[in-house]
């Protein structure tokens, strides 16, 4: 028990310590890093509906409609009608989220790719390899449930 307690505080600091190194410029750019992760998601998958982006980015249901509205305020997203499905919406970049995604994505990637090297891509690959299997039990343990 005390080797897991202690890995959990590890990864708990790990944690605290990379958001705070990857998260700062987000902010600076006026977004929240919910926000942020919305606007993320549309720019690599394109238009998604808003249940999708929900479980894309771990909010709740009321939680993706509150970012979404306010990505819509900043004109940064826009909300399509489903074609096949009344009750759907989608949610989509607009020029000016696709432009500023475009300006601010590269550099939150390198940041990313910075703070993370203090693994070599062998270890990265490996630490994920771990976190994905661990992520994947402590899921199933919740289904169990």
């Amino acid at each position: 028990m005390e080797s897991a307690l202690r890995l959990w505080v590890i990864l708990s600091r790990a944690h605290s310590a990379i958001s705070v190194q990857t998260t700062d410029h987000i902010k600076s750019e006026g977004l929240s890093i919910g926000e942020f992760g919305v606007l993320e998601l549309l720019y690599h998958k394109g238009p998604t509906l808003l249940g999708e982006i929900q479980r894309g980015v771990l909010v709740s249901s009321g939680g993706i409609t509150f970012l979404v509205d306010k990505l819509v305020d900043k004109g940064l997203v826009e909300r399509q009608d489903c074609p096949t499905d009344r009750r759907a919406r989608y949610a989509a970049l607009t020029k000016d989220g696709e432009k500023l995604l475009r300006r601010i994505f590269p550099r939150h990637a390198r940041r990313i790719a910075d703070v993370l090297s203090g693994l070599t891509l062998a270890e990265q690959r490996t630490a994920a390899e771990f976190l994905k299997r661990l992520g994947m039990h402590a899921a199933e343990l919740a289904r169990e449930k």
